[in-house]
């Protein structure tokens, strides 16, 4: 079994992550087997969020039994120290645990430090100190804050996304987290779904010291990355031809599918209508083509061009041309 060390945290995990937040999603039972299967078949690291509704809870419900044998990272999006202290402490009952392994600030729109007037570093610190957490992280989406965070020395771990259709300034970040000594966590290692072919991508991330959370809400989910436990996969041609593949007709201006543009005072779907054109070339179409998708795709010609989604994208991407470029390439499969 592939495994890594979590940079200074000094915490070694399996470099087949849990990602929690798909299991918000399904029942506690349903969630209790997923997570219970996965601790039992060697996964040993499990992030979730207190903005990922009950995925803490499934987890507490799960694997409190087993805590000291588990990692678990979650994440507070506070922008206040007083709000901070409030989702710590629920994040820790609903966990069922007196300590969270790394406790991550959750995409904030800047970069926390000492003294920034936010008081939430302090509290991180203060937290640390009281033995609430004993490591302190960060996620984000945006490349300057990610940076600025990894070179700040006040963070032991980033989260951010990195996949096969990781840009040179990614690949980049990657590096400067090695330099630094800081836990690279791998959020969207199959591109929000735009990935289809999970060997792949685990053959990719084999090569780069890098920890991948795979979001995972059915059990055939779930199997097919515990079979690369024992069979890893190695970087073929085959697979470097689907990456070579994939990277020519994805790489660039796409939607990630994050939804931090969201939401749209006109109700429109960002994060899914933004992405259909790409989508619906690399899934079955059916229900991409059903009177709902047809419903929601159409909210696009209500577009209020207000610009709100396009100030808010942490990619810079020009999202209201990127909806009426996947609106038109939509009705062409109407026809």
């Amino acid at each position: 079994m592939d495994t890594i060390r979590l940079g200074r945290t000094n915490l070694t995990v399996s470099k087949n992550g849990f990602g929690a937040l798909p299991v918000q999603r399904v029942s506690m039972e349903e969630a209790g087997k997923l997570l219970r299967k996965a601790y039992d078949h060697g996964i040993n690291y499990f992030d979730t969020a207190r903005a990922y509704t009950d995925s803490e809870a499934k987890i507490g419900y799960a694997l409190h039994d087993v805590r000291a044998n588990i990692v678990i990272s979650t994440k507070t999006t506070a922008l206040k120290a007083e709000d901070f202290w409030k989702d710590l402490r629920t994040s820790l009952e609903t966990l069922r645990t007196d300590y969270i392994d790394i406790y991550q600030f959750h995409n904030p729109p800047f970069c926390p430090k000492p003294g920034d007037g936010s008081g939430l570093y302090e509290a991180m610190e203060e937290a640390k100190a009281k033995g609430m957490i004993r490591h302190i992280g960060i996620t984000n989406h945006r490349l300057a804050v990610a940076e600025e965070a990894v070179r700040s020395g006040l963070y032991e771990t980033l989260q951010f996304p990195f996949s096969y259709l990781a840009s040179d300034k990614e690949l980049a970040l990657v590096r400067l987290c090695e330099e630094k000594d800081v836990g690279f966590i791998c959020m969207k290692a199959l591109s929000g779904g735009l990935i289809t072919h999970s060997d792949a991508a685990y053959a990719f991330l084999r090569h780069y010291p890098v920890a991948p959370i795979w979001g995972i809400q059915r059990e055939k989910e779930l199997d097919e990355f515990l079979s690369y436990q024992d069979n890893p996969p190695e970087l073929t041609d085959d697979l470097q031809a689907i990456i070579d593949h994939d990277r020519g007709e994805l790489v660039g201006d796409f939607c990630r599918g994050c939804g931090y543009c969201m939401p749209c005072p006109a109700g429109i779907e960002i994060n899914t209508c933004a992405r259909m054109s790409l989508m619906i070339r690399r899934a079955p179409t059916a229900a991409l083509l059903n009177e709902k998708s047809q419903a929601m795709m159409k909210k696009i010609e209500g577009c209020l061009h207000c610009g709100r989604c396009k100030t808010k994208c942490p990619y810079g991407l020009d999202t209201p041309t990127l909806l009426e470029r996947n609106y038109e390439d939509y009705k062409t499969f109407l026809k």
